[in-house]
């Protein structure tokens, strides 16, 4: 009998035996504003989720998912997404919530049926998933500090070959309207794009052509600026201009997109499949980066991802949580056939080894190799979570 087969035949046996219990949800510090989740179950067993908000409101919008969730079979899991994405009265569906739980949800599965998520009746594309590095330059005119800065990055352990970056901000002082990072709409000048220009015709100078980098926005821009700020971009040949826009989809985004002579790419705080509806269907971008703890977890990015391949568009994963985030997009990155890469703050703050259990990820040229083990392959420490909580948080209420 083929392993599928074994595996279908497992799950048959398991479904209708855990019913799901409690629902709890704690932030830790410095955790971007996110939430781990736990979906409990009166078999002991329980999955580990992030969701993209912040603890006292997480918890709150449990409560309207546990009509939903408690005494519910965790193994039907895409049942149990629509019935989340579904809500409407009294409050519609809050996603970031929703995602969080979903993670959990599979990693739970794993843990039910003793398989790592990427193998829950669905199969890996790949065993290896490469892995970005977002980070800072220096004072963009030291070239000695940009060159020791990129050294560093090349002895990175990890041996990324892909970093995100911004660029120089302009001076408030020049400007008409003070500059605010993430405010919608904003200008820049033709001085500021000159020197942005000159920015990362160095960078890449520094980093040679065995190395990519990404150019960051963060959704402040407004049409003019933003194609200027491609052409800008041509000649360093960035792998893609990321949010440039303003999160929501408009017409903008095809006029974007038609004038870049670079890629364009957004998604990190787009939520659920119908909002990234959009931008795939009328030609708004070119990379799709949706965040697994926003877009509805792992069974929303799947359903994002099999779209954007039906229109030829590749899917790679914003990132800033923990180690249950970063494993949650690995296990992603190997069951998506048109998966490219994803963000990753491994051994930063949270995502590090210390608090999953992990001795070492196991990390070569850049792509860290799938867990194993059974969920999402991660096992948080105790006495670590009770020492990150956030002040004021209680210890998973």
């Amino acid at each position: 009998m083929s392993t599928d087969m074994n595996d279908m035949n497992s799950a048959e046996h398991e479904r209708g035996r855990v019913r799901i219990t409690g629902l709890h949800a704690m932030e830790l510090r410095d955790s971007a504003g996110q939430s781990l989740v736990r979906v409990e179950t009166d078999a002991g067993l329980f999955g580990i989720g992030e969701a993209g908000v912040a603890g006292p409101a997480c918890r709150a919008n449990l409560q309207w998912l546990e009509p939903v969730l408690i005494g519910a079979d965790p193994l039907c899991i895409d049942k149990l997404y629509h019935q989340m994405m579904g809500l409407q009265h009294t409050y519609q569906a809050h996603v970031p919530t929703v995602s969080g739980v979903d993670i959990a949800l599979w990693d739970l599965a794993g843990k039910i049926l003793g398989l790592p998520v990427c193998d829950l009746l669905v199969g890996r594309y790949r065993d290896r998933v490469e892995v970005y590095r977002g980070c800072a330059p220096p004072d963009w005119r030291d070239r000695s500090a940009l060159n020791d800065w990129v050294a560093g990055f090349r002895a990175h352990p990890f041996g990324f070959r892909t970093l995100k970056c911004g660029f120089p901000l302009p001076d408030d002082s020049r400007l008409s309207r003070p500059f605010q990072s993430a405010s919608p709409n904003q200008s820049l000048k033709e001085s500021d794009i000159h020197t942005i220009r000159e920015a990362l015709n160095t960078l890449r100078e520094v980093l040679g052509w065995d190395l990519d980098f990404i150019v960051h926005c963060h959704n402040e821009w407004d049409v003019p600026t933003a194609i200027r700020i491609c052409q800008a971009a041509e000649e360093a040949r960035p792998l893609w201009v990321e949010d440039p826009l303003q999160v929501w989809f408009s017409e903008a985004y095809k006029t974007l997109r038609a004038a870049s002579p670079v890629r364009i790419c957004t998604g990190e705080k787009i939520e659920g499949y119908r909002d990234f509806l959009p931008f795939i269907v009328e030609g708004g971008i070119d990379v799709l980066h949706p965040d697994l703890c926003w877009c509805g977890g792992i069974s929303g990015g799947r359903k994002i991802a099999e779209l954007a391949d039906h229109f030829g568009l590749p899917v790679s994963l914003h990132n800033c949580g923990t180690v249950v985030h970063n494993m949650a997009n690995v296990h992603f990155g190997s069951m998506v056939r048109n998966f490219g890469m994803s963000e990753s703050r491994l051994l930063s703050n949270h995502t590090g080894s210390a608090l999953g259990g992990i001795e070492r990820f196991d990390v070569v040229d850049g792509k860290i190799a799938v867990p194993t083990a059974a969920g999402l392959g991660v096992d948080l420490v105790d006495d670590v979570l009770r020492t990150e909580l956030k002040k004021g948080e209680p210890y998973w209420d």
